[in-house]
């Protein structure tokens, strides 16, 4: 069997080639710029945009299974090219905001539920992955903060969050690409743990040696820091989400061992994999 894999050189997409190559699976890897990404020597790349139609049959000729992320403005384009190279599954990591009833109101539910729609009603067979809040977001959100002036600004410190590592979602993505059984299904994917953000704070300055302060930001300064990352609607439903969060614990979900047999790797267990991305020099 083989994989293609799009965005192979992101946070979880590398996760997801180092598990296929585990296992001896053959990975074509898919990257906008493969110079770049800087993949090693011998792997097969081939450079596609799922915005670029044009690109995707090179990338998806003779290949049996797909990895994608979620991109609506190119999903029809892929579903059009992959039904015509004869891929049999996609693994779509999607998010779980995709269940929100009305989609339409929230931008992130949006965007996720037009491309299970797109899956959903093509000749495709598909695993939907619906990960909360990935743990790697705060880094963007953290870093400079954290590196420069051991502080975080937070307007909802108490906010518990069930943040997500990377390798899960991988280690997920390559069971339903190669074990059967995962066919049309969908998974929510969560942390095992649902922690306040000031408790993620504080494994940071653990893992570090630091202290690092938490001070309590208005919304608004808030909405101008995440403006720096993502887009203002984005902004929006992130700090509604935060809001309710304070409120109302996240659910957390059991399919990370459900599905691949091991546990869910831990808050802390993610900080010592990124503490270089908090640390000085």
């Amino acid at each position: 069997m083989s994989t293609v894999v799009f965005g192979a050189s992101g946070n979880v997409g590398r996760h997801v080639v180092g598990r296929l190559n585990s296992v001896a699976a053959h990975v074509r890897m898919v990257s906008r710029d493969p110079d770049a990404a800087r993949f090693p020597m011998g792997a097969e790349v081939v450079a596609a945009d799922l915005d670029r139609p044009e690109t995707l049959p090179a990338a998806l000729e003779g290949v049996d299974n797909a990895f994608l992320y979620a991109r609506p403005a190119g999903l029809d384009g892929f579903v059009a090219a992959a039904e015509a190279a004869g891929v049999r599954h996609v693994v779509l990591l999607s998010s779980a905001a995709a269940t929100d009833p009305d989609p339409e109101s929230n931008p992130i539910a949006w965007t996720h539920f037009r491309c299970e729609s797109a899956l959903r009603d093509s000749t495709l067979t598909w695993t939907f992955l619906r990960p909360g809040m990935f743990a790697t977001n705060l880094i963007w959100w953290w870093q400079e903060s954290i590196r420069k002036h051991d502080v975080v600004h937070l307007p909802y410190p108490d906010a518990r969050i069930a943040a997500v590592h990377e390798k899960d979602l991988a280690a997920m993505a390559v069971t339903a690409l190669t074990v059967p059984g995962h066919r049309q299904a969908a998974y929510p994917v969560t942390g095992p743990e649902a922690i306040t953000m000031r408790e993620q704070v504080r494994y940071i300055a653990a893992a570090v040696g630091r202290n690092i302060a938490v001070v309590e930001s208005s919304v608004e300064q808030a909405r101008a820091e995440l403006e720096r990352t993502v887009p203002p609607v984005v902004a929006t439903a992130i700090l509604a989400g935060w809001r309710e969060a304070t409120e109302i614990a996240p659910p957390v979900s059991t399919t990370v061992a459900d599905v691949t047999g091991c546990p869910a790797q831990t808050f802390e267990e993610w900080v010592r994999d990124h503490a270089a991305d908090f640390s000085r020099g």
